[in-house]
């Protein structure tokens, strides 16, 4: 009696084997890929219960890889494409934490005149909650439409409290992006649920936001790749001598009043702030300028949607005027104009 794979050489057998664990490992990772798709479990779950019709199942099972296929690829191709434009901010305009910043921009400075090319510049200081990309006008409202939906739940995590935030210290992102930290303590927990709270929203508007690393609360001051000149001069990392002496500086403490969505390529406002699109008032502050400010801002964006919304009202008029079969319609309502002429003429 002949055995199993006799005749075949231990080349082909070899080659048999190796084409069958890839088989296997390409089955594995497949699956592996399926589960991590948000509507994968439903598919492999609803598989896994119908034993009647195998043939049914197969066929599904290649049409579900196939989709799970093309949404990865668009998904991919989605966010390659990513490239954010737009952040909500928290402005820093305590005067004692600005005025520590320079002093310590122009420490650094002294030791080498060639970073004051990195410095953030006056006015410009920020913690950045959320990234986004906003591609047109559209967008643009969509976003300020899902800032003004964030207030409730900032209000909801807050109750009512002041969120206060104290900067101590200094430390950089590997030696490349230099930074004012933030203190431990409770307000770090809460701005962690704004951010979080911030990011649900504005993806539930289908606004690609976030970013993939973990989100760490951070005052810029400067940044190396502001001036890629540098690198050419041989600067590739900050020297953490240059700020030793701030390691344990406390700046101050900043009483959030207000989330703005900002851009980061539109020209920057007068004061060295970016160019803000609208704001959320978040708590009190003595002069009641932010409220102003956003009384503003609100005004002038209700004035260019509607003034956007009679522009469209009109194309969207005059094109139905233009169709054929409107002429009637027209002609009619032309009459009944004439008619109403003659007949206050009469009078």
């Amino acid at each position: 009696m002949e055995l199993p794979g006799a005749g075949v050489n231990s080349n082909e057998y070899e080659s048999v084997s190796s084409k069958q664990e890839m088989s296997e490992e390409f089955e594995a990772n497949t699956m592996d890929s399926l589960v991590d798709m948000p509507f994968a479990t439903i598919d492999i779950k609803d598989d896994s219960e119908i034993t009647d019709v195998p043939k049914v199942n197969l066929e599904r099972s290649k049409e579900n890889q196939c989709n799970n296929k093309e949404q990865t690829k668009k998904r991919k191709k989605k966010r390659k494409d990513y490239q954010p434009n737009y952040f909500l901010s928290i402005p820093i305009t305590n005067k004692e934490i600005t005025k520590g910043i320079k002093i310590l921009q122009n420490a650094i400075i002294q030791h080498d005149e060639q970073l004051a090319r990195a410095m953030s510049s006056d006015g410009s200081f920020h913690i950045t909650l959320l990234v986004m990309q906003l591609l047109n006008e559209d967008e643009v409202n969509t976003g300020v439409d899902a800032l003004l939906e964030l207030k409730p739940f900032v209000e909801e995590i807050l109750q009512g409290k002041p969120l206060t935030l104290p900067f101590e210290g200094v430390d950089t992102f590997g030696n490349q992006v230099g930074f004012v930290k933030l203190a431990e303590g409770d307000h770090v927990n809460s701005l962690l649920e704004i951010a979080d709270a911030a990011k649900r929203t504005f993806q539930e508007k289908g606004i690609l936001a976030g970013e993939s690393r973990t989100f760490k609360p951070h005052l810029t001051f400067m940044k190396l790749s502001k001036s890629p000149w540098l690198r050419k001069k041989g600067v590739k990392k900050i020297d953490p001598k240059l700020y030793e002496k701030f390691i344990s500086h406390r700046f101050g403490e900043e009483v959030v009043h207000c989330i703005d969505l900002c851009s980061m390529l539109k020209k920057k406002q007068s004061n060295g702030y970016y160019h803000c699109e609208s704001s959320i008032v978040i708590g009190d502050k003595n002069g009641g300028e932010p409220d102003d400010a956003e009384l503003v801002r609100l005004s002038k964006r209700l004035v260019e949607n509607a003034v956007l919304k009679a522009v469209q009202q009109y194309l969207e008029e005059t094109q139905n005027k233009n169709k054929p079969g409107d002429g009637s319609s027209v002609k009619t309502e032309e009459a009944d104009r004439n008619g109403t002429d003659r007949d206050n003429n009469r009078k």
